[in-house]
């Protein structure tokens, strides 16, 4: 494979209470992992995508309600689709505790997420986030919640705190909705390779691998012309 010497920028569009989310982060990885033993490198950025803005912090019901009601399906098929998520979440190392989850709405955590990045942090406080909701049970949609988690990580909760409580980065969260929807995204995750290739889902880590492979070797083009 022929690489550049500077890395790839990768863009993910994604929320913090996405199932396909934290699997397609475990399949991206195993991907990252080969590329980079091949000789590439990879920079990645997590973008914020809310998938359901209109969530209340604390949402009345269970995940299955939250499903029903959002899908618009009955409680037995939102059970069917909770169990089968998390048996493809099983396969990739991931252990999904639907019982124990508080459905609430993102924005905080997408803001903190801006404020990791700004001190270095983000991709550790990804992983944070979502293991807190997926497999913990945390609050992500609280301030002080997420200031714990925020120290759990190395960064500072009283800053991380403040920052959440003044909105120092709901900008940065607009801004990136207002980026998913001119590139044309209508849900996550969606990976956006080199500003040119987009990637849409939890796809197998030998397509994300694919994927950086071509755009690599099509910088490198570009670069010897």
């Amino acid at each position: 494979m022929s690489t550049s010497t500077t890395p790839l920028s990768v863009q993910i569009f994604s929320d913090v209470q996405c199932p396909w989310c934290y699997i397609g982060k475990r399949k991206f990885e195993a991907a990252v992992a080969d590329f980079e033993a091949q000789g590439g490198a990879v920079d990645v950025v997590y973008r914020s995508f809310e998938l359901a803005p209109d969530t209340p912090v604390d949402f009345e019901g269970t995940p299955v309600d939250y499903l029903s009601q959002r899908k618009g399906v009955t409680p037995e098929q939102a059970q069917q689709m909770i169990a089968r998520v998390s048996g493809i979440a099983e396969s990739v190392g991931l252990e999904y505790h639907y019982d124990d989850i508080h459905q609430t709405n993102t924005v905080l955590a997408h803001e903190l997420l801006h404020f990791a990045k700004a001190h270095g942090k983000q991709l550790e406080l990804k992983e944070r986030l979502l293991r807190a909701y997926f497999t913990e049970g945390r609050h992500i949609g609280k301030a002080d919640e997420l200031a714990e988690l925020a120290a759990e990580v190395g960064l500072d909760a009283d800053a991380a705190r403040e920052a959440l409580a003044e909105h120092t980065y709901l900008g940065d969260v607009k801004a990136d909705m207002a980026q998913a929807v001119a590139y044309g995204i209508q849900g996550v995750p969606f990976y956006v390779v080199d500003e040119k290739y987009g990637i849409s889902g939890a796809q197998d880590p030998q397509m994300f691998l694919a994927a950086l492979t071509q755009a690599a070797e099509a910088r490198s083009g570009a670069e010897a012309r």
